[in-house]
């Protein structure tokens, strides 16, 4: 019988995952599980273009796949990949080797690779119905953008950076936007106050109201032919009427489907630094699904959400699957640590931020350059991030490339 890698999850890191697995030398059967009926695809646009750009609202999901900055180019040695899409993996027993999909499929593997990603958590209250939104997949985007229409009001619940990206994309919509924030200043953890306060300012020239240090307690529905179509009713008893309801209150690995195992999977999937899943030297892991070890910055075990994880990890987690199914290379020289160099970036209406590193257990920040006068947006402002004296994470808002190619290349030696 061939043998076969079975990558669950369909999606950026399941894509990475089989490319990386093909370049490593892998030449059996290789079979990719995803719970969307779409390929993969980039999601960073999801939140910008795809919810307020004329080309792209007039495309369908299937057709928004291949939209410029949406697709994603599979390589030419994954074209024998076969994919699976439209049904989710259900459960797995780890020790038999197999998995098990909703529509009644048992796929057994040599090799397995678990890159499920997140899903969006949700407020644990009722209300609002088809009026309320989440952003993950293309299908998201599409119910919320046909309801950004001029006028509308919406509340966006959660100030983080899709939070502030789904605002600034409903205000060019021409939609009435507040943003609900239960801490002081939206993206503060990630950036720091100073930064934080700034961007605050900058989405209130363009017209985005903040209600920061609330929370929500209940959502109250209306009859469809009242003018709005329901109530937000914060902490404190302030009352926002709303058309449109965007959750963006952060998000849940996709894990359940591995219970049952003796696996930890209270914050993703435990990996050590090889990505190899706890116990098990035919299973790994990639993705922001995947909690492991970084020696750049300590040993504790993180899951990070940002987009270039998927490659970082993809790469690693294939050579050591591959290692792990040939036990003639057991002698092999041991791998140097992977200490990838975490990257993050968002959009804002003209403003693009752009993080290296960590950024969110700093103990001192510290502008590096420029500063918060008036015209920052164009001059830039990079802020450097320290823990103990050494920089772990720079931030550039704003500016040019040359600047974020500069202290990458800086951040990057201190690595």
């Amino acid at each position: 019988m061939t043998p076969r890698i079975v990558i669950v999850g369909g999606s950026l890191g399941g894509l990475r995952a089989a490319e990386q697995l093909r370049v490593h030398g892998w030449s059996g059967e290789l079979t990719v599980v995803g719970a969307e009926a779409h390929l993969p695809y980039n999601r960073p646009p999801l939140s910008k273009n795809v919810l307020v750009a004329p080309d792209a609202c007039a495309l369908s999901a299937t057709e928004l796949v291949n939209y410029p900055g949406v697709a994603l180019r599979r390589r030419a040695h994954v074209e024998d990949v076969s994919w699976v899409t439209g049904t989710e993996v259900t459960g797995a027993v780890l020790a038999d080797r197999v998995v098990h999909t909703a529509d009644g499929r048992t796929l057994a593997y040599d090799g397995l690779v678990v890159a499920t990603g997140l899903r969006p958590r949700r407020l644990p209250i009722d209300g609002f119905g088809s009026q309320r939104h989440v952003l993950r997949t293309l299908d998201d985007a599409i119910a919320l953008r046909e309801q950004l229409t001029p006028g509308a009001s919406v509340v966006v619940v959660g100030g983080g950076f899709i939070g502030c990206e789904v605002a600034a994309s409903a205000r060019r919509a021409g939609c009435r936007v507040r943003v609900v924030e239960p801490f002081v200043a939206p993206m503060l953890r990630p950036l720091g106050s100073e930064l934080a306060r700034t961007l605050q300012t900058f989405h209130e020239e363009q017209g985005v109201v903040f209600e920061l240090g609330r929370s929500v307690s209940a959502l109250i529905g209306r009859p469809s032919d009242v003018e709005t179509l329901g109530t937000v009713i914060l902490d404190d008893g302030t009352e926002l009427e709303a058309d449109v309801l965007v959750e963006a209150v952060g998000s849940r690995p996709n894990v359940e489907w591995l219970d049952g195992n003796g696996l930890d999977l209270s914050d993703g999937v435990l990996c050590d630094n090889l990505m190899s899943v706890e116990g098990h030297g035919d299973v790994v892991a990639v993705g922001d699904v995947a909690r492991f070890p970084n020696p750049r910055f300590d040993s504790t075990p993180r899951r990070v959400e940002h987009w270039c994880v998927p490659a970082d990890t993809a790469q690693r987690a294939a050579a050591t699957l591959l290692r792990g199914l040939s036990p003639g290379d057991s002698g092999a020289e041991a791998p140097a640590p992977f200490a990838p160099l975490p990257a993050f970036w968002s959009d804002q209406f003209d403003v693009r931020i752009q993080g290296f590193g960590r950024t969110d257990h700093a103990d001192r920040i510290e502008i590096l350059e420029g500063g918060f006068a008036p015209g920052w947006e164009s001059e830039g402002v990079v802020v450097g991030y320290f823990r103990q004296s050494t920089m772990t994470g720079v931030v550039i808002a704003g500016g040019t490339p040359a600047q974020r190619l500069r202290h990458k290349a800086l951040l990057e030696a201190v690595g």
